[in-house]
């Protein structure tokens, strides 16, 4: 059948076959390059459309003489097929995630987020005026790609500190206040500012460098518990994590992996999104992580939903055929712990018999193996085969003590479809036996983790049924605990971690804290130690926290100063050793190692922050006035284009006031570029050593 094409593509192949292969994927347009040389305003280009008779027609207007060429128009119907045999249609050749009539893929817009909690916004922010619908969306606001010019370049750090020591004192928690260098390959760092700016801060020197990402998100569900802004509209919500998710993919290396966690709200929508900037193929799995039993989730019950207690990690790879595979990694359950939760999930354990004493031995003969070696048999007299339960009865020992003494002795019996059962079976009935109460075997296997060395199995019962041993599927730590192991799955329970999360390093963070083992498991699984861990939602400090107690190196991003501070606290408490919670009991961990903290030094975003925290319309004028004069220590705010301060009108209100101010600075220039540190103004407010430490960062190499 016949290929139908829209009209424009014909006139465009006609018009375009001048530049060759250019614009060419053998007979058909590359869409791809021809966008983004619209995009470019690509003279050539350009040039070559006004003469198409088409293009004028439908793509050039003319206003007061003017000929305005709407390229905009003409990027969407080269996308969407938005012309069919000169018709105009809506239905797009592609399926994906659309806002304003656009494919998210496409949208060049930026949502920059100021996520301060709903309090600040009016003296009474309850919850009440969140039922009442209360609009904070100016706190998640929209770039358009026109109003996007230095938007993204690298910016200067101030407030430089180390704190902790990396190269003498392995406990020390001082504070270096005149730090000049930074090595990538042995520095941690904690960057305070805007997520989205600080990821493209990090562009020129991180790129291809981090090998985990581990997220954890502002979930879009209007809760007025957390400290996050989590009140984006849908589709700002999308494009916001568009935007950092696009930078963070460059930053990941070839084989590196991005974990996000989310509850519901969007894990559908997210799932769309990053098929389709990290690519559908490059999708690894979807973990389910139990957080609540159902006593004690929330929702459901009076309405028509199912209570909510799982959330879920979204996992990409940045090249799924170069990615590391996965480290083993153990589900670990203390063993009296699981044999309750057997029992009140009426499951059945098999673990029930003991070898309390083998008895005498006696050698009746030998048979072969599939390799000729020799397996040599006996019989057993004598021996004690009690059950668990009457051993422990009789010991008067609680079940934790009495598989802690006898986990190496504890057995269930199976009837394993082996070579070698089968050639002791016909042994033992070649020689007569008759009844088998215990006999045993000893060879020397060729494979397997016994390879090489005098190996010993029993069986009993007519059946012949292998003893398969208790010791085989658990571990025992230092202190004697035993507990059983499993591989990881996609369902992750940590009901027992975040009921004891609030006590994890040492700081207060209600609502907000992921487990330490939770993220331990996700650097385990996908880093090796000195792998550097990113995560550009800091919080408090968790994944930080688990990559230096797993020496792995970090970076973690942050916005907020209370969280900021949490953070710096947290890792304090980590590097002096007296956080005993978390992962460090599991690696024992004793304290030590270093982190480097530096701000984005603000410009525009301090007078934001200003104007967020304006509490009535005085301090409202006053922010406004130095908004337009500055002071000693701040230059005027740059304003947007568009602005006309000059018109403001008090007579709005505080709350619409509020708002106009935070749209009219220019987003441009919320923090000083480091193209400006050589200006006189910009050198002035920076110390030496900030100027030193900046120039190390950026041009000291890698």
């Amino acid at each position: 059948m016949a290929k139908i094409e829209p009209k424009i593509f014909d006139e465009l192949k006609t018009a375009l076959v001048s530049f060759g292969d250019k614009y060419f994927v053998g007979e058909e347009l590359n869409r791809s390059k021809l966008t983004d040389d619209l995009r470019n305003y690509d003279e050539a280009l350009l040039s070559k459309l006004f003469e198409v008779d088409f293009i004028k027609q439908h793509f050039i207007k003319e206003v007061a003489g003017q000929k305005l060429f709407q390229i905009e128009q003409l990027e969407e119907a080269v996308l969407y097929n938005d012309y069919w045999d000169t018709s105009y249609t809506k239905y797009e050749n592609r399926v994906g995630l659309a806002s304003k009539g656009k494919f998210l893929q496409d949208s060049q817009d930026v949502v920059l987020d100021f996520p301060f909690k709903d309090g600040v916004l009016t003296a009474s922010m309850t919850k009440e005026d969140n039922e009442d619908g209360y609009d904070d969306a100016f706190l998640n606001e929209v770039i358009e790609k026109d109003e996007i010019d230095r938007l993204f370049d690298k910016k200067v750090f101030v407030n430089v500190k180390r704190f902790g020591d990396n190269q003498t004192a392995q406990h020390s928690i001082a504070v270096d206040n005149g730090i000049v260098s930074f090595d990538k390959e042995k520095d941690n760092l904690i960057i305070k500012g805007n997520n989205l700016l600080a990821l493209h801060t990090l562009r020129e020197k991180y790129t291809g460098q981090i090998k985990l990402i581990y997220i954890d998100p502002p979930y879009n569900t209007g809760s007025d518990s957390f400290l996050y802004n989590d009140r984006f509209n849908h589709s700002a919500w999308l494009t916001f994590m568009k935007n950092r998710l696009e930078i963070a993919r460059e930053l990941l290396t070839d084989d590196g992996y991005i974990f996000i966690q989310t509850d519901d709200s969007e894990q559908a929508y997210l799932k769309v999104l990053m098929d389709s900037i990290f690519g559908i193929n490059q999708y690894v799995n979807t973990i389910s992580v139990l957080f609540k039993n159902i006593a004690g989730a929330s929702g459901g019950g009076e309405d028509k939903r199912l209570k909510k207690n799982v959330e879920y990690i979204t996992v990409y790879s940045k090249n799924y055929n170069n990615a590391k595979p996965f480290s083993a990694v153990y589900e670990k359950q203390e063993i009296s712990e699981q044999l309750e939760e057997y029992r009140t999930e009426g499951k059945s354990w098999k673990y029930n018999n003991l070898l309390l004493d083998e008895g005498d031995k006696e050698y009746i003969g030998s048979t072969v193996d599939g390799s000729g070696d020799e397996i040599r048999m006996y019989k057993h007299t004598n021996f004690n085969l009690p059950s668990v339960s009457k051993q422990m009865k009789d010991e008067g020992l609680s079940e934790r003590e009495f598989y802690e003494k006898y986990y190496d002795k504890i057995y269930r019996g199976t009837m394993p479809q082996s070579s070698i059962r089968t050639r002791v079976m016909d042994k033992w009935n070649e020689l007569g036996m008759g009844e088998n109460p215990l006999m045993s075997i000893e060879y020397v296997p060729r494979s397997g983790r016994n390879k090489g060395k005098v190996y010993k199995q029993y069986y009993s019962g007519s059946k012949f049924n292998l003893f398969a041993w208790l010791s085989d599927v658990v571990e025992v730590d230092e202190s004697g605990t035993v507990y059983k192991t499993q591989k990881a799955g996609t369902f992750w329970n940590y009901v027992g971690e975040t009921k004891n999360v609030n006590k994890e390093g040492q700081v207060d963070f209600p609502n907000g804290k992921k487990p330490e083992r939770l993220l331990g498991k996700v650097i385990e699984m996908a880093s090796d130690e000195g792998d550097i861990i990113l995560d550009f939602f800091g919080g408090s400090g968790s994944t930080a926290a688990a990559a230096m107690k797993l020496n792995r190196k970090f970076i973690s991003l942050e916005q907020m100063d209370n969280q900021a501070q949490l953070e710096i606290d947290r890792l304090n408490n980590v590097i002096s050793g007296t956080d005993k919670n978390g992962l460090s009991q599991d690696v024992n961990w004793q304290g030590g190692g270093s982190f480097i903290y530096a701000e984005l030094f603000p410009k525009n975003m301090g007078y934001l922050q200003d104007v967020i925290h304006a509490k009535d319309l005085e301090g409202l004028k006053s922010v406004y006035a130095r908004m337009l004069s500055g002071n000693d220590t701040d230059e005027p705010a740059d304003i947007s284009f568009r602005a006309d301060l000059s018109k403001i009108d008090w007579l709005q209100g505080f709350d619409e006031n509020k708002r106009l101010l935070v749209k009219l600075l220019d987003k441009n220039g919320l923090y000083y570029n480091y193209s400006e540190i050589d200006d006189n103004n910009v050198r002035d407010m920076i110390s030496d050593e900030e100027y030193t430490f900046n120039k190390n960062f950026y041009e000291g190499g890698d």
